[in-house]
């Protein structure tokens, strides 16, 4: 950032209102990052099935006591609400009409542009908020990245991190860890 620029920041209740009059279309692409809105990554077809695709295996790996919301607002914390590819949350879409779930018992991002920003950015606020399996559908390498095990850093920007991060290729299988009993191929949620 150049000396000089100033940012404003907005807290998410603010940012929900402002969605509420209706200043921003449904299909502005932003999503409220730490306070700010940041552009979401545009979707190739590549991106979009991946995503479809990684939402049909997870639905299936966590039944019924879950549901999986694509592409819809997460509210993690006071300044944050991202709409992550897939965050699997437990109860029904019904469940969720006076607020949006803010403990996904999983979040997936499928990254092609914004692998950067998926894994540093977006990686740091889901472990601030406390998000125990957060995952990046890497199609640049054609890997699924794991983090798990969110921690302070105070050395890092936005003071948090995983202290696990597995890189997990075409072969491995991976069990979610509020589905432990299932099995998830990689080879399922790559292209």
């Amino acid at each position: 950032m150049r000396p000089g620029i100033k940012l404003w920041r907005m807290s998410r209740e603010r940012y929900d209102r402002i969605i509420a009059k209706g200043l921003f279309d449904s299909d502005d692409p932003l999503e409220l990052l730490d306070g700010l809105l940041v552009e979401r990554e545009r979707q190739t077809p590549l991106h979009a099935a991946v995503g479809l695709a990684a939402r049909e295996v997870l639905e299936k790996a966590f039944g019924r006591r879950y549901h999986a919301r694509s592409h819809h607002p997460v509210a993690l914390d006071d300044m944050s609400e991202p709409e992550p590819g897939v965050a699997i949350v437990s109860r029904g879409p019904r469940d969720y009409m006076d607020a949006h779930p803010s403990k996904p018992a999983l979040i997936v991002e499928v990254a092609e542009a914004s692998l950067a920003k998926d894994r540093h950015l977006k990686g740091a606020l889901y472990a601030r908020a406390g998000i125990a399996d957060y995952w990046v559908v890497n199609l640049v390498d054609e890997v699924l990245e794991v983090y798990r095990e969110p921690v302070r850093a105070p050395s890092r920007r936005h003071g948090w991190k995983y202290r696990s991060v597995k890189l997990l290729k075409r072969g491995a299988k991976i069990a979610p860890l509020a589905a432990p009993r299932a099995r998830v191929r990689v080879a399922d949620l790559l292209p």
